[in-house]
């Protein structure tokens, strides 16, 4: 596969602003795996090898299983997540999945769960991977 525009290079402003969303989601309360499951699952959505390569490494080192992992794609056919990673991950698929607008009902049930400040960051969470994705996918970030 053919690299293409290195945009870190070539517009290190712009990578750097993007870095500072890192740097916001990095000190939010948001349980880190929660984090990684949100990075994983619109990762997998968009179908960017990069970050899903990153981000199964990142969950791995803070504890992730690899049963989650393998079935993460699958999380409403297993009994593996608790009710918040289900309302976080109903919320990154409808949120990457924009086109189709976040139901009134997957909003509310993520609300119900957490405090707003926390539904705030995870709004951001899932925001900044799906541009981090489309990054990635558009030059050709290369596995490894």
């Amino acid at each position: 596969m053919e690299h293409r525009i290195n945009i870190q290079k070539v517009e290190p402003a712009a990578y750097q602003a993007m870095f500072g969303l890192e740097k916001y989601l990095s000190t939010s309360k948001v349980d880190p795996i929660l984090l990684e499951l949100i990075k994983m699952r619109a990762s997998q959505i968009n179908g960017c090898a990069f970050c899903l390569n990153m981000h199964a490494a990142d969950a791995r080192k803070i504890g992730e299983t690899e049963q989650r992992l393998y079935l993460l794609n699958a999380w409403r056919e297993t009994t593996l997540f608790t009710k918040e990673e289900e309302a976080v991950l109903a919320l990154t698929e409808e949120v990457t999945l924009i086109s189709n607008h976040v139901a009134d009902s997957t909003y509310n049930k993520a609300a119900s769960l957490f405090s707003e400040h926390d539904l705030a960051q995870i709004i951001m969470a899932i925001v900044t991977i799906n541009a981090w994705n489309r990054i990635a996918i558009t030059t050709k970030l290369i596995v490894g």
